[in-house]
């Protein structure tokens, strides 16, 4: 069982930056692969960016920026020259995957544990 809690999230305006943070307890994070996904109201949760648990690999739709320090168990979401396209609630998610080196997973379906997701506004 893996637990995960976002935070960062706030209110910003267009332009402006944030680092989100996910961090995981519970099971080792050795051996998961960690993936952001945003939520638009009445859109469908959209997936931004996942990482193994080397760092060496990442998978990208969109211009934010992920890494992760697994000394502190922590994934990050940077988000640079936000838009208020980019609002949206911001959930991170863990899928264990073993040894394999595979990242490319991008559908919610995918993964086995979620946070509580972290609210990101951008001001126009």
């Amino acid at each position: 069982q893996v637990q995960l809690v976002e935070s960062g999230g706030g209110l910003v305006q267009s332009g402006g930056s944030l680092r989100l943070s996910c961090a995981a307890s519970g099971r080792t994070f050795r051996s998961y692969v960690v993936g952001w996904f945003r939520q638009a109201p009445g859109k469908e949760r959209e997936f931004v960016a996942a990482i193994n648990w080397s760092a060496d690999n990442t998978y990208y739709k969109g211009r934010f920026t992920i890494s992760r320090d697994n000394a502190k168990n922590t994934v990050y979401l940077q988000m640079n020259i936000l838009k208020p396209e980019d609002t949206a609630v911001y959930y991170c998610a863990a899928k264990e995957v073993g040894t394999s080196n595979r990242v490319t997973y991008s559908s919610p379906a995918q993964y086995d544990y979620w946070g509580q997701g972290t609210q990101v506004t951008v001001s126009s």
